[in-house]
């Protein structure tokens, strides 16, 4: 861990494209909470298990590998729902491989059990753990999943 024992742990938590949209895009599929919503039960979350957490979205992949640059010497874990980005950034791959923490990556649905071009993950081949398919929900599971690496990782 970058952070001592006696300090908060941090964790940054990525949302890519489209999800800004979430409680309005296909919520057959994603569901109707809101970005807004689930930041807070991240927070929520996130607390019960001593983290802080920098909650972030963009449309941008740019953005989110600066993110992911910027974050590499502050925070302790990171949990990223790429999105679409997932498919097809080998930039977000390289950004994500600099790390030296655990990645664990979220998808609000299955993408296994969606069209065949979302089979494939940029991200997964670098994951600690891949949460799929439990929604909003999914991300306090990657809380929890990122609190047992870590504690399991300890000295």
């Amino acid at each position: 861990m970058s952070q001592t024992a006696q300090s908060s742990r941090k964790i940054l938590i990525i949302n890519g494209p489209n999800l800004n949209m979430l409680g309005m895009r296909e919520p057959k599929i994603y569901g109707s909470q809101t970005l807004g919503d689930i930041e807070k039960l991240c927070a929520q979350s996130a607390g019960e298990f001593g983290f802080d957490i920098d909650f972030k979205q963009s449309n941008h992949e740019g953005e989110i590998i600066d993110w992911i640059q910027e974050g590499k010497d502050i925070f302790d874990g990171i949990i990223i729902n790429a999105a679409a980005y997932t498919h097809t950034s080998v930039a977000i791959h390289d950004a994500l491989k600099l790390l030296d923490y655990p990645v664990i990556e979220v998808h609000l649905s299955n993408p296994e059990e969606r069209e065949s071009f979302r089979h494939l993950s940029y991200i997964k081949p670098i994951a600690a753990a891949v949460i799929a398919g439990h929604g909003a929900k999914g991300y306090v599971i990657a809380i929890k999943e990122l609190d047992r690496i870590l504690k399991r990782q300890k000295p």
